[in-house]
């Protein structure tokens, strides 16, 4: 029979591991805050529940103080959005911080190099391999250097040692970096329960496009695909959710357009708006460029709404092109939507598909996952430490 959650933290804490540190470059409470964010608070607090200290350390972050508390475990922020690397690992080496059994490391586009340091059991987690990202997070010749550090200088340090990952995709893409098979385990993400399926269908074509308005989500591309979707459905209403960086960028695409009266910025929603907004929609969509999942995606199709999407390595996880959702090449993207929009036999299935799904994937299972990852790690260093009395 396989341990608990609870059994996993219990058989932690008698092997001498309770305190564990996660590196992570935002937290929960960031306004900057996405997906990996998410994730990273669902498995702290289950893993705090069972009995673990959790301490989470993470940038600084205009209007919230340096120490909180948050689901039962601790949150330090310290240093800028770059500082906060060298900060962070000097305080591990120095134990500024305190003491910790074990780490979690979770690498966003740049590494904290625990492999190099960290002499106590250790896992990373990589959402997605950022690419081409770069050229858009950072200026001109840096966007090589960030894609040289990912793919070239830094995987030799992390091939020995275990890596998570939510998806096979990205697995994959690890594994072409040089990563070691046995050495990459894909777990995925989960989908809170309180997305559920109600309401009624919007009367005219809805579609909804959520995430931070920043270049790698590409929401000025998901205006041009629903300016082409339009000619076929004149009804059609397109409404983008979240805030960010490129909002005026998709303030001028929409006025040159002429789209005001039915393209929507509406902002960042409650969540009970935004789960409404997913229940009323034909279709949830996406044009983005890189995906750790597609998190959004799955949180649709838990309220009965299936996608169509870029068909990138993160979509491909969260969605199983045609069963659940439709994806398509960026170029393609405004004539699918409208082959989805006008099929509602089709869309029907890919909604009981998308269902179906949604509701196998349990954030109780990721934070599982993950622990028994970190358990395996620990078991492997008591045995080695052992054998070597």
């Amino acid at each position: 029979m396989e341990p608990t959650l609870d059994d996993l933290a219990t058989d932690l804490c008698d092997r001498g591991v309770r305190r564990i540190h996660v590196l992570a470059w935002r937290d929960l409470d960031d306004p900057d805050a996405g997906g990996s964010e998410v994730h990273a608070d669902h498995f702290m607090s289950r893993w705090a529940g069972a009995g673990l200290e959790v301490i989470h350390r993470t940038s600084a972050a205009v209007g919230l103080p340096s120490e909180a508390d948050r689901n039962g475990y601790g949150v330090v922020r310290r240093g800028s959005r770059y500082s906060v690397f060298p900060r962070a690992i000097a305080s591990e080496i120095t134990h500024r911080m305190g003491r910790f059994d074990a780490l979690i490391e979770i690498w966003n586009g740049v590494p904290w190099m625990s492999p190099v340091w960290c002499r106590r059991p250790h896992v990373t987690v990589v959402h997605h391999v950022h690419g081409p990202m770069w050229d858009q997070m950072l200026p001109g010749k840096l966007g090589a250097v960030g894609r040289l550090l990912e793919s070239r200088l830094a995987p030799p340090f992390y091939r020995r040692g275990l890596t998570v990952t939510p998806s096979d995709a990205t697995r994959d893409e690890l594994l072409g970096l040089g990563f070691r098979p046995a050495r990459v385990v894909a777990v995925p993400n989960g989908v809170e329960e309180y997305f559920q399926p109600g309401g009624a269908r919007s009367a005219d074509p809805l579609v909804v496009c959520v995430g931070r308005l920043a270049p790698v989500k590409r929401q000025d591309e998901m205006i041009e695909a629903a300016v082409v979707a339009r000619r076929t459905h004149p009804g059609l209403q397109l409404v983008i959710v979240g805030e960010g960086p490129l909002r005026p960028v998709l303030e001028a695409r929409i006025a040159q357009h002429g789209a005001q009266d039915w393209i929507t910025l509406a902002g960042r929603l409650e969540r009970h708006e935004l789960v409404a907004m997913y229940q009323r929609a034909w279709l949830v969509a996406s044009a983005s460029l890189a995906e750790g999942w597609g998190l959004t995606l799955t949180e649709a199709a838990a309220c009965g709404t299936p996608c169509v999407a870029t068909d990138i390595s993160g979509h491909r996880s969260s969605v199983v092109d045609g069963v659940t959702g439709v994806l398509a090449p960026l170029d393609r993207l405004g004539d699918v939507l409208a082959e989805v929009l006008g099929d509602s036999a089709r869309r029907e299935s890919l909604a009981a598909a998308a269902l179906a799904r949604a509701r196998t994937l349990t954030w109780d299972a990721s934070a599982h996952g993950l622990l028994t990852a970190l358990h395996t790690e620990v078991v492997a260093s008591t045995g080695a430490a052992r054998a070597d009395r």
